[in-house]
């Protein structure tokens, strides 16, 4: 009787580590997939993040949000625009960005996000827009490569670089 007992206790024991074995990557991954951030919320938080950035006239972390890679139909490539945000940055302050995303579409590894937007900033004394008007924001187009899990800005379309 004594025997039974043990043994039932046994395969108590057995079945509650089995369950527990088994429970806790099945909970884990449940866990990943639910808090592992999408995409799209990857790529709003790239342009937030970028916005920010220029606002706060940090070239290192703008320059972050741009891949090695980038290069547009004016002949802008990476180095290009980092000399370029160094001289705006001299030039102008005072940035104030609006934009809206309108459309977003994503593939495996590449995404295009089409947004309006404006730019205003201060040079001197004078304050205006430098991209878009009060009337309308200037129609723009990103282009995007996914590299391991950060999305990075690879062209551009609608913004012309002059400096």
């Amino acid at each position: 009787m004594e025997n039974q007992t043990i043994s039932a206790n046994i395969a108590n024991v057995m079945s509650k580590k089995t369950i527990l074995l088994l429970g806790v990557p099945v909970i884990t991954a449940i866990l990943i997939f639910v808090l592992w951030p999408s995409d799209k919320s990857r790529i709003k938080k790239l342009f937030n993040e970028g916005t920010q950035a220029v606002i706060e006239e940090n070239l290192e972390e703008v320059m972050s949000k741009v891949s090695y890679h980038y290069s547009d139909d004016h002949g802008a490539s990476y180095l290009f625009l980092q000399k370029g945000f160094e001289r705006f940055f001299q030039k102008l302050d005072n940035f104030v960005i609006e934009y809206e995303i309108k459309d977003m579409s994503i593939t495996d590894k590449r995404a295009t996000v089409k947004l309006d937007l404006s730019v205003i900033a201060t040079y001197g004394q004078d304050t205006g827009y430098i991209l878009g008007d009060a009337g309308e924001h200037k129609k723009t187009v990103f282009y995007l490569e996914k590299e391991r899990t950060t999305w990075l800005v690879i062209k551009t379309e609608g913004i012309q670089w002059y400096y």
